[in-house]
């Protein structure tokens, strides 16, 4: 087995949040079907997988040998084959974001105004690291309403925003505090300022235009359903905050996605995996 990558595998926001592609799409399918299987899948399973969504094989292998070059996967040569295992780094990183992925929208907590608030600034000349802490934060649900200033309503997730600080190097030099909105200016423009709701709200009608008629057959037809419901909805956690109900404009769509996603993961789920079984034979 090919030395495991010590360091953190990458995580890029643009993949998560932009169009589909072949690495991409490869993360999903690792995610939903080798991450609870723990053990090595051969490179053709994935070949397989990847040309139901048009990914030639070229483009399969070489997304492979990407994802392995960024931390994720070790290659294993047996005879003319070869097969892949997640790397221990990228086993913790797929378990913490599928609980995210399959949690996010359950439950509806109490909100008591209060608002976490994080200073950290980072100079213009490392845009390498501002991606970096711009896609960490944005995964916890930070929102920025102005450069160098990251907000979120849940105080829960100060020790989340200070392990991403601290990884990166930045926890001596940044600040937070928790706060309730003053008589200066408008707490929903500052949500304004800090995220775009209505590209949100916008995902998620495409989204439940796009899944509520489904209903796949079996076999390829189901696979491809269950890996593009997982795949497009792992896209949320980035774009949406989760703010309370309070913040959000009236007839907000996100609960009726949530309902959505989970009812068609339940009901597909028993076959997709089948069919992924077959793959790995």
């Amino acid at each position: 087995m090919a030395k495991d990558a010590s360091a953190r595998p990458v995580v890029s926001r643009r993949r998560e949040v932009g169009d589909t592609s072949a690495r991409s799409l490869l993360m999903t399918v690792l995610g939903e079907y080798v991450l609870p299987r723990g053990r090595p899948v051969w490179t053709s399973a994935l070949v397989e997988a990847l040309a139901l969504f048009g990914v030639e094989e070229k483009s399969a292998r070489q997304a492979l040998a990407r994802t392995a070059a960024e931390g994720w996967l070790a290659s294993e040569r047996v005879g003319r084959r070869v097969r892949w295992a997640l790397t221990p780094p990228g086993r913790r990183l797929l378990t913490e974001g599928a609980q995210r992925i399959y949690d996010f929208g359950s439950g509806e907590r109490v909100w008591d105004g209060s608002w976490l608030v994080v200073l950290v600034s980072v100079p213009e000349s490392k845009r390498d690291l501002r991606h970096r802490v711009r896609t960490r934060l944005s995964w916890a649900g930070f929102g920025s309403p102005e450069p160098g200033v990251w907000i979120t309503p849940r105080a829960d997730r100060e020790a989340e925003a200070l392990g991403v600080l601290k990884e990166l190097g930045l926890a001596d030099g940044a600040m937070s505090f928790t706060a309730r909105y003053g008589a200066v200016g408008s707490e929903a423009a500052m949500v304004a300022r800090a995220w775009d709701l209505s590209e949100v709200e916008e995902r998620y009608e495409a989204f439940i235009d796009e899944f509520t008629g489904l209903h796949p057959a079996g076999g390829d037809a189901v696979l491809h359903a269950q890996t593009r419901l997982v795949h497009e909805w792992r896209r949320f956690p980035f774009l949406d905050p989760r703010l309370p109900p309070k913040l959000l404009p009236a007839g907000w769509s996100g609960a009726g996605a949530t309902e959505l996603f989970h009812g068609k993961h339940a009901e597909w789920t028993t076959a997709a995996q089948r069919r992924w079984e077959s793959l790995e034979g």
